[in-house]
């Protein structure tokens, strides 16, 4: 009976293909090579490889034409203004974050509403509602497009240490400050990407890479990377190279320092899965090994008596905290639990107050347990079913932060007295939003092969199953990420439009521990993509919608999921977004960091299995002619040295050439923006603005806010 009532709404999705929204457009003509691979005998062509090139001038005005139809669609949406007026209108609410401490510092960040990057204050102490500036990124650039991204404090307190980056790229320069006089140092420090900054006498360990070639800067591999020691005061010439593997370029590294600056913890790891360990004393020359494949992850928490405290998955899929010896730590055996691994996953640990505090996921939702040091006399937080973070500070610290948030609950700070075991409210967050009027449930359904999935649907209360709710089903499952509730106020214009939000734990990510990570993983991979079949046919089953209301959104590993999907199942979606995905499942190792994904994706010369497993789902190289394609909108940023954009062009070029049909196949480029991260306000709403329009406009509705 489910699958007659699923064909139908198929079929009636399929007539009404010919929406009345929907109009013939003229894209710009694509340059076609001829650029033929062949892997392992098989030639796959590539005609629009010279897309990759994305300094060129050819490429510059591609991107010019395709952003010009764009936005003539765009612009004829009636609605268009209202929408962005509602998500401005919306956005415009203090936001705050919990305050935090670094040696002796109190900082808070503040954004007043709409303002592009949020401002860093200074406190006089955790008390301090107000503070003052210390740093306003917003006068790094007139657009917004130069962000804040880490930051440090020297451990005498004197000297602050931050990073910029510039059009959301993934590079980094480091810039120092005196805290007291506001005054910016001469230390200058470039080519920075995925380093921390790690505190140490008078200076900081930090990791980066060679100098790239000119016209490199965004699509060159990188490779080589480095740990150097900065000496403040001196210049970046001056470094002192602490590691570096000449014998394995495509490795990357970085050393911690303990807190009392006795322990240095060496990480070396080769994809975003698994990593090696080694530590010294400060005082010794070499590094000794602890772990040295790749197999399994190990996360040092901290030194305590001669114990190194270390959360890992080795032996356990859901993780465990342990304690090895300082004296003999390879030496497994010697290992002991202090939190063991349960049937739900130990997603994080802190070790604040003399606690260890222990952030759980359980259906993909935390919870808190509080250990003494023994890992004994534990106590749970009570707190709703949502998302819990943050709990930062030392040992010796008796007060720490958290914050709590749902899909329907704006964010709530949270001060925690460990001592006293008492949480009081420190802030909350207001907004123009009655979430009294909406809820959230969680849903479990089959998959193709009978695994059961969760999937979190939040909606009006006054809802009706009617199979003609607009709705968003959103998804990612890659990396062990795990999406919990979180409140997004993006998604209110859909919410107040009478849609229903879907957020569907996919295998592949993190919400079940490393096996369900695995389970969509590598020759696992059309797993997640089922999932999210599975996830779309149970909301159309169950009346929440249908077809001709369906959108599918997911960026990165979850814009691959949108194009996979929307190849493999076309008919169960009138609308799909994917945002800066991985299309070009063939050649994404050859870019910047891709070929740290090869531990969940596997590459196409590892063998001849994993290329055609590859190849037979790569969004690029699916696509079909003759098939009707949901209303397509691909965005991407003309700065994301993470997943380059090429995958987004040679998508959209391909996407253009073979579709025939009526539905809009656009591609929105962002210039002076990357991967997501520190995107400016202004731009944020610019782009959810055109999403929404798009996504309503297809579906025949106009939104009544």
């Amino acid at each position: 009976m489910k699958k007659l009532i699923l064909i139908t709404a198929i079929a009636i999705a399929f007539l009404c293909a010919c929406n009345q929204q929907s109009r013939k457009i003229t894209y710009p003509e694509t340059k076609k090579i001829e650029q033929i691979d062949e892997y392992f005998g098989v030639r796959v062509e590539d005609p629009y490889r010279w897309l990759e090139d994305d300094m060129s001038e050819e490429t510059a005005e591609w991107v010019k034409q395709q952003n010009e139809v764009t936005f003539a669609y765009l612009d004829k949406i009636p609605f268009r203004n209202k929408m962005k007026e509602r998500l401005t209108q919306l956005w415009d609410y203090p936001k705050t974050s919990a305050p935090f401490q670094i040696n002796g510092r109190w900082m808070i960040f503040k954004n007043s509403g709409l303002q592009n990057q949020s401002v860093l204050y200074l406190l006089k102490d955790m008390d301090d509602t107000e503070g003052e500036i210390l740093i306003d990124p917003n006068t790094f650039s007139e657009d917004g497009t130069v962000s804040l991204s880490g930051m440090d404090v020297t451990k005498d307190g004197k000297t602050l240490i931050y990073g910029i980056s510039q059009g959301g790229s993934d590079w980094r320069e480091f810039l120092f400050m005196d805290i007291d006089t506001r005054e910016m140092l001469d230390d200058h420090l470039k080519w920075i990407k995925f380093s921390g900054i790690s505190i140490y006498q008078d200076g900081m360990f930090y990791s980066r890479y060679p100098t790239p070639d000119e016209g490199n800067e965004l699509k060159g591999a990188n490779e080589n990377n480095m740990v150097y020691f900065h000496k403040l005061g001196t210049s970046q010439e001056d470094d002192i190279l602490i590691y570096s593997d000449q014998k394995n370029p495509n490795h990357s590294f970085s050393i911690n320092a303990t807190d009392d600056e006795q322990y240095l913890f060496l990480y070396t790891s080769k994809s975003t899965s698994g990593n090696a360990l080694a530590f010294k004393k400060s005082t010794d020359k070499n590094f000794t090994n602890i772990v040295t494949e790749f197999e399994k992850d190990y996360y040092v928490i901290d030194v305590v008596k001669d114990e190194i405290y270390l959360m890992t998955n080795d032996n356990a899929p859901n993780w465990r905290l342990v304690a090895i010896p300082i004296h003999n730590p390879a030496n497994k055996k010697l290992w002991k639990d202090v939190i063991p691994e349960r049937d739900y996953v130990l997603a994080g640990v802190s070790y604040v107050g003399g606690k260890l505090i222990a952030n759980y996921l359980k259906d993909a939702h935390n919870l808190i347990e509080i250990f003494d040091i023994k890992g004994e006399n534990s106590f749970t937080l009570d707190l709703p079913v949502g998302s819990i973070s943050g709990f930062g500070g030392k040992p010796k610290d008796h007060i720490t932060f958290y914050s709590y948030t749902s899909f329907n609950t704006p964010a709530i700070i949270y001060k925690y007295n460990i001592e006293k075991n008492v949480s009081t409210e420190y802030s909350r967050t207001l907004i123009n939003f009655d979430s009294d009027n909406y809820e959230t449930k969680q849903v479990f359904f089959e998959s193709k092969d009978g695994t059961k999935i969760p999937m979190f649907l939040t909606y009006r209360k006054d809802i009706e199953l009617n199979g003609k709710n607009p709705t968003l089903l959103y998804g990612y499952g890659g990396f062990n990420s795990s999406l919990t509730p979180r409140f997004s106020v993006s998604r209110v214009p859909l919410l107040e439009n009478g849609a229903i939000l879907a957020v569907v734990n996919l295998r592949g990510g993190g919400e079940y521990g490393e096996e369900w990570h695995i389970a969509g993983t590598l020759l696992n991979k059309q797993n997640v993509f089922d999932d999210c079949i599975a996830a779309a046919e149970y909301l159309i089953e169950n009346h929440y919608t249908s077809p001709r209301y369906l959108a599918v959104q997911g960026g990165s590993n979850g814009g691959l999921l949108v194009g996979a999907v929307i190849n493999q199942r076309p008919e169960l979606f009138k609308v799909a977004l994917p945002a800066v995905g991985v299309m070009d499942m063939l050649r994404y190792q050859h870019f910047t960091i891709g070929r740290f994904w090869a531990s969940d994706y596997g590459t196409s010369e590892d063998s001849k299995e994993m290329f055609e497993y590859l190849y037979g789902y790569s969004p690029l190289h699916n696509i079909k002619e003759n098939v009707e394609y949901p209303a397509v909108l691909i965005t991407t940023g003309d700065h994301d040295d993470r997943v380059v954009p090429a995958h987004s062009f040679k998508y959209a070029a391909t996407l253009q050439e073979k579709y025939s049909g009526n539905n809009p196949v656009l591609i929105r480029i962002e210039t002076q923006a990357g991967h997501g991260g520190g995107k400016p306000t202004s731009k944020i709403i610019e782009e959810i603005t055109d999403e929404w329009s798009f996504m309503f406009y297809n579906m025949g509705i106009t939104p009544k806010k």
